[in-house]
């Protein structure tokens, strides 16, 4: 290498993201709708019951269902093609619904922490059996919408917020069935709101863990499940590949990744075997679940772009 060189500089766009959108989609107008259907009925049995656990479980399936939509809105704004203004398209979106889905679900655990512990200081008689049944209702209807999601749960930041929203909804809705059986038999009134502030718990956790995901991919940190240490070391196992250096990986949304890295490659090597070197070093990453990619070699004194 000397000081005064030129670079080749080559990138690729390859991705099945749109079938994954279109798949994605689909799913989610189904969780949606199996969802609002539920939410309406536990806010009429809980009005009409008295019940806190079923009014407070009903704004934890609101807040759910607002997520799904939102993750909906996002994938069909990713379908939308480049701009001038905007290069990558609108891939970004489904990061920040699901930054959005984390702020909105902290409010709302502020909301229904607030309401249970009123309730709680001041418990009121409600109708176990209800509870129970309607809770019932609830495992099945989030255990389908969690099965829904439950293949895809690890290719997808809003796939998993949504898998685990609803897996822990399911669990929720156990809990409030045993809750329900319990009031029938020992009046226990209070456990209602027990459940209430146990229900806020779950969220908060779960929404911790997505609010720290999701912030990090909107800030363009390495994606989750992406080792820049083993794509050096991937990368370097190419026998003509001698060096690799100045690597940068981003997420372009929640399903799709970049990079960005220099590599030196055997001087013995020809312009056109130089080219097909790059092309299987990206070939090899995106079985590193990176779907665009941007080499840079050094010493080369021509110029391409693809």
């Amino acid at each position: 290498m000397t000081g005064n060189h030129d670079h080749i500089h080559l990138g690729n766009s390859h991705s099945h993201a749109p079938d994954l959108i279109d798949g994605y989609s689909r799913i989610f107008l189904v969780g949606i709708c199996l969802n609002v259907a539920f939410v309406i009925s536990e806010i009429i049995a809980g009005l009409i019951y008295n019940s806190i656990a079923l009014l407070t479980d009903a704004g934890h399936n609101v807040s759910d269902v607002v997520l799904l939509l939102l993750s909906l809105l996002a994938f069909r704004f990713a379908k939308r093609k480049a701009t001038k203004t905007f290069t990558y398209g609108y891939k970004k979106t489904t990061v920040l619904a699901a930054f959005i889905n984390a702020v909105f679900l902290l409010l709302a655990v502020g909301v229904l922490g607030y309401e249970s512990i009123n309730r709680l200081k001041h418990p009121e008689a409600v109708n176990g059996n209800i509870i129970a049944w309607v809770a019932a209702l609830g495992i099945v209807v989030n255990s389908i919408s969690a099965y829904l999601f439950f293949k895809d749960r690890k290719r997808d930041l809003n796939i998993k917020s949504a898998y685990l929203h609803l897996l822990g909804d399911a669990l929720v809705s156990f809990g409030v069935v045993v809750t329900g059986i319990i009031i029938i038999y020992t009046k226990w009134y209070w456990l209602d709101s027990v459940i209430g502030l146990a229900i806020m718990f779950i969220i908060l956790v779960s929404t911790w863990s997505l609010l720290r995901d999701s912030f990090k991919m909107a800030v363009d940190a390495v994606p989750s499940g992406i080792d820049i240490g083993n794509i050096r070391k991937t990368i370097l196992k190419i026998k003509e590949v001698t060096d690799i250096h100045h690597i940068h990986v981003w997420p372009l949304s929640t399903t799709e990744n970049a990079l960005t890295a220099h590599v030196l490659l055997n001087e013995k090597l020809n312009f056109e075997e130089k080219i097909k070197i790059v092309q299987k070093i990206k070939h090899q990453l995106e079985h590193l679940n990176i779907h665009h990619s941007t080499i840079e070699m050094d010493g080369i004194e021509k110029s391409i772009n693809c």
